[in-house]
């Protein structure tokens, strides 16, 4: 009972054609298409940004310059 066969999806694909018409389907398809090309978009980006932070942590700090005191500045 807890399988479907084919006949139960082409019912369910039945039901879908009527609710929504041959003309939504592809739209809805469409949209859902561009929704994951955009959330692998941002995922790719995230991914990118979590790398240039180690990248610039590995970065050697800068040397310190030599500065003389003032009073041998004045002098």
């Amino acid at each position: 009972m807890g399988t479907f066969s084919v006949w139960h999806w082409l019912i369910v694909l039945a039901v879908i054609l009527l609710l929504f018409g041959a003309k939504k389907i592809p739209e809805l398809a469409k949209g859902l298409g561009s929704g994951i090309k955009n959330f692998k978009k941002a995922i790719k980006e995230d991914e990118e940004e979590k790398k240039t932070p180690e990248s610039v942590g590995m970065q050697q700090p800068a040397q310190p310059t030599h500065t003389t005191p003032q009073k041998e500045q004045q002098s």
